[in-house]
C-alpha cells in the first residue's frame, strides 16, 4: 500500500513538473524543432567529420555548426538585411510611395465621375503614405522586441543544434530508458521522424527556392523596380500555405494593371506566375514528399495545410510529423495486436527494417 501511494505521489510530481517545464519551455520550443530538423539534414556531415577526421563528438559538432553558420544562417540573415534595407529607402525615397501622378489621373477622373466627388491624384498619394506610415509605426514600434526574440532564439537554436550534435546519443539513450515503450517501437518512432522531417524540410525549401526564382525573373522582364525584395517576399511567401507566391506575382500584376497601365505586362505576370511559379509547387513537394517518406502525397499536403491552420507556422513541419507518427503508431500497434492474438510468424522477431535512426550504426543506442 505504501507503495502503491509513493508511485502515486511521484506519478503526480512528474506530471506537475512536466507541465510547468513545458510553460517555461514552450517560448523555445520552434528553435528546438528547427535544431533537431537541422540534425536530421547535417547529421550526416557530423558523422563524416566524426569518422573522416577522427574528430571526438564535440569537435565534429562544433564544425558542423560553424558549417550550419556560415553556410545557411549568416546567408539567410544578410538577404534579410538586404531586403529591408530596400523596404527602408522605399519608405524614405519622396517616390517610394507615390504613385504617378500621369498614370493615376485616368483612374481619379472615371472615380469622380463616378461618385460626385472630386478628388485629386496629390490627395491619393497623400493618403496612401497616411496610411503606410499608420500600418508600418506600429511595426516600427515592435522591430526591437521581435529583433531581440528573433536574435534569443537564434541563439538557442545554434546552441541547441551543438548538443544536439555532441551529445544525442547519451540523450537519446536516457529518454529510451524512461519512456514505457518498447525500444524497437522508439526507435521506429525516430526514423519516422528523421525521414518526414527531412522530406517535409526539403520539399517546402526546394519549392519555395523554385518559386522565388522564377518569380524575380518574371518581375525583372516586366520591368518592375525592388526586384530582389519581391523575389524576397516570394520566398517567403511560399514557405507559408494559403499566402503562396500568388500573394506576391498577384499584386504586382494589379499594379501593373490599374496603376502603370501595362496590360501586356500586367497579364504576362500573371500568366507566368499561374502557369508556371505557382504550378512548380504543386509538382515539387509532391514528388519530393513521395520520394523521401511513406507519406502518401495527398496525405502529406492535408497535413501541412491542417498543421498550419492548427497551430500557425510551425504547423509546416508539426502536421506531416504528427500524421507519420500517428502512422506509424498504428502500424506498431497492428503488429502488437497481430502477435498477442499468434497470427505473426516471429521469425524476425523486432527487426525494424530499413536503416537506424538518425544514421546511427547497429548497436551505437543513440544519435551520432
Amino acid at each position: 500500500m505504501t507503495r502503491i501511494v509513493s508511485f502515486g505521489v511521484l506519478l503526480g510530481l512528474v506530471v506537475l513538473f512536466g507541465l510547468l517545464s513545458l510553460r517555461v519551455m514552450a517560448g523555445f520550443l520552434l528553435p528546438l524543432l528547427l535544431a533537431a530538423m537541422l540534425v536530421v539534414i547535417f547529421g550526416p556531415l557530423h558523422r563524416r567529420l566524426r569518422d573522416g577526421m577522427q574528430l571526438p563528438e564535440w569537435g565534429a559538432a562544433a564544425l558542423t555548426t560553424l558549417f550550419v553558420l556560415l553556410i545557411v544562417l549568416v546567408p539567410l540573415v544578410l538577404l534579410v538585411v538586404r531586403a529591408g534595407g530596400d523596404a527602408v529607402d522605399m519608405l524614405r525615397s519622396p517616390d517610394g510611395l507615390k504613385l504617378d501622378p500621369h498614370v493615376l489621373d485616368g483612374l481619379v477622373d472615371r472615380f469622380n465621375d463616378a461618385t460626385g466627388l472630386h478628388v485629386t491624384a496629390e490627395s491619393v498619394n497623400g493618403e496612401l503614405r497616411n496610411l503606410a506610415e499608420d500600418w508600418i509605426g506600429p511595426i516600427a514600434k515592435r522591430a526591437p522586441v521581435v529583433i531581440l526574440k528573433s536574435i534569443i532564439g537564434l541563439i538557442v537554436m545554434t546552441v541547441s543544434l551543438f548538443y544536439f550534435l555532441a551529445d544525442g546519443r547519451r540523450m537519446l539513450e536516457s529518454v529510451t530508458k524512461l519512456i514505457p515503450l518498447d525500444v524497437r517501437h522508439q526507435w521506429q518512432l525516430l526514423a519516422e521522424f528523421e525521414e518526414v522531417s527531412r522530406a517535409v524540410v526539403s520539399s517546402t525549401l526546394l519549392a519555395a527556392i523554385v518559386q522565388a526564382v522564377l518569380a524575380g525573373f518574371g518581375f525583372y522582364v516586366v520591368g518592375l523596380g525592388n526586384v530582389f525584395l519581391l523575389t524576397l517576399l516570394t520566398f517567403f511567401g511560399a514557405l507559408v500555405p494559403f499566402v503562396g507566391a500568388a500573394a506576391v506575382w498577384g499584386a504586382a500584376s494589379l499594379y501593373l494593371l490599374f496603376f502603370v497601365q501595362n496590360t501586356w505586362a500586367a497579364a504576362g505576370l500573371a500568366a507566368w506566375g499561374l502557369c508556371v511559379v505557382s504550378t512548380v509547387d504543386n509538382i515539387i513537394k509532391p514528388i519530393v514528399l513521395h520520394g523521401q517518406s511513406k507519406l502518401h502525397p495527398l496525405l502529406a499536403l492535408l497535413s501541412v495545410l491542417g498543421g498550419v491552420g492548427a497551430l500557425g507556422p510551425i504547423g509546416i513541419f508539426v502536421g506531416p510529423i504528427a500524421v507519420a507518427f500517428l502512422q506509424a503508431a498504428l502500424t506498431m500497434l497492428q503488429a502488437e495486436i497481430d502477435s498477442m492474438s499468434g497470427q505473426t510468424g516471429g521469425g524476425d522477431g523486432g527487426k525494424i527494417p530499413g536503416k537506424a535512426p538518425l544514421g546511427t550504426p547497429a548497436g551505437s543506442g543513440g544519435v551520432a
